[in-house]
């Protein structure tokens, strides 16, 4: 996925706004359930910043390297 649809971006922001759940499906077949916290450009790309909701371990998830997401509802 290189950008995201007016839509997606959409979703995404409310995500952050409301601290929802979003599952981000990886190449692989992987897939894993943040809080994403902020959207940001590092060195020219979009990168969602994270937590994870268990660990609290903090995820750096550039948009060009996923495949999709979704809001948990």
């Amino acid at each position: 996925m290189a950008t995201l649809n007016t839509q997606q971006y959409d979703a995404l922001e409310r995500a952050i706004i409301d601290g929802r759940r979003i599952a981000v499906y990886r190449p692989g077949n992987r897939e894993v359930v943040v809080v994403p916290k902020r959207l940001r450009l590092r060195s020219g790309r979009e990168m969602i910043e994270a937590n994870h909701p268990t660990t609290g371990d903090r995820l750096e998830l550039y948009i060009d390297e996923i495949d999709g997401f979704e809001v948990v509802r």
